[in-house]
């Protein structure tokens, strides 16, 4: 729904309908994660995507008819539906898209809900895609840390596990669905509630403020992350050096790492680039980095002798072995790279396939599935 709230919260204030589809839940090669959504305007617009194409057709009509009636839709596309063949879902993959109707009678909490995504506050936001009693389906319910629940989606028993649960999505920045029993039985089934996670952007920290540095930023930023870029030298860390960079910042590396995470800012989405190569910079900040007790990635530039060299100086100040595991370095996925550009695509292409448990190996040498 991120990527397409501007639009619907200006419909919203409008007092417009808009039949919104959100995918749910997906199996095998799906085009779209969970999350992703699809607008259908009360002007008879299209506005973001569930598939990329393949089944946009069928899911605009649903909206339509959804807005018409007012009763929201839980509809699966597969290779299996004849329907699935016939708008053209040729993936291999199976969605499951919500449609429903959004106003401001049917989610009045919306307003709040972007005005929390604007201000970086985490916010998750539970709704009942099924349900053996139709009455339960479009319950919603708003989660935020440390606040009371906004609504009940039917049951005491209902509300805690499902608040739980939603927690643990927000905590790790990610959409989903969760199944339970009709009065929210862990192991029952028969109720599905999707939860979206929307938690402040993970952050890459970039520490070394030379070329590649602001490759990887822009690229880091094309990614969706938040985007640091430190260095102790006041000559080079500028932010008309780094244009792609949320903020730079004039601090020793390791010193400002240690005050990030004993403020709370890095988790287990953060990722740390570490660019200088130079030992007085690197190793008192992997020697912070990589004892981190959560932290998404570590990777250290430079070549195989400065590698050797930076492992020899980390265990000389004690830096377990491991510890020295979690380190990436040389950084990056071996794709050839020669420019930053290129350097920071190797590298992004690293973390990404650590985020998701990706090879690294061409998909046209490997059989089975594509995503694990």
């Amino acid at each position: 729904m991120r990527e397409v709230l501007p639009q619907l919260l200006a419909w919203w204030e409008a007092g417009e309908s808009v039949g919104m589809g959100t995918v749910v839940a997906t199996f095998r090669s799906a085009p779209r994660p969970p999350g992703a959504s699809m607008l259908v305007g009360p002007d008879a617009s299209a506005v973001g995507s569930v598939s990329g194409g393949c089944v946009e057709g069928a899911v605009y009509d649903l909206a339509q008819a959804v807005v018409s009636t007012g009763t929201p839709t839980l509809q699966r596309y597969g290779v299996s539906d004849d329907d699935a063949f016939a708008v053209g879902l040729t993936c291999g993959g199976i969605l499951d898209v919500y449609v429903e109707n959004v106003s401001k009678q049917t989610f009045p909490e919306l307003g709040e809900i972007a005005a929390d995504i604007d201000a970086g506050r985490p916010v998750a936001v539970a709704t009942v895609v099924d349900h053996p009693d139709p009455a339960y389906v479009g319950r919603r319910v708003v989660i935020r840390p440390d606040v009371p629940a906004s609504a009940s989606l039917g049951s005491e028993r209902i509300d805690d596990a499902v608040r739980d649960d939603a927690l643990g999505l927000l905590a790790a920045g990610h959409h989903g669905t969760l199944s339970y029993g009709p009065d929210g039985e862990r192991r029952g089934e028969g109720m599905r509630v999707f939860v979206w996670a929307f938690a402040p952007a993970a952050r890459l920290l970039v520490f070394g403020a030379i070329d590649f540095a602001a490759a990887v930023a822009r690229v880091g930023g094309f990614l969706g992350y938040r985007v640091t870029v430190c260095d102790a030298r006041p000559v080079f860390a500028t932010t008309s050096r780094f244009p792609g960079a949320d903020e730079v910042v004039v601090d020793w590396p390791h010193r400002y790492l240690t005050a990030e995470a004993e403020a709370g800012r890095v988790d287990r989405r953060t990722v740390i680039c570490v660019l200088t190569h130079d030992p007085k910079f690197d190793v008192p900040l992997l020697e912070v980095a990589l004892r981190l007790p959560e932290v998404g990635y570590v990777g250290a530039m430079g070549s195989r002798r400065t590698h050797d060299d930076r492992l020899a100086r980390l265990r000389e100040a004690g830096v377990t072995e491991e510890e020295l595991a979690r380190l990436r370095s040389p950084i990056g996925l071996d794709l050839g790279a020669r420019t930053p550009e290129e350097t920071a695509i190797s590298i992004a292409a690293e973390i990404v396939a650590g985020r998701w448990g990706g090879s690294g190996e061409p998909l046209a040498a490997r059989e089975g599935r594509i995503h694990a």
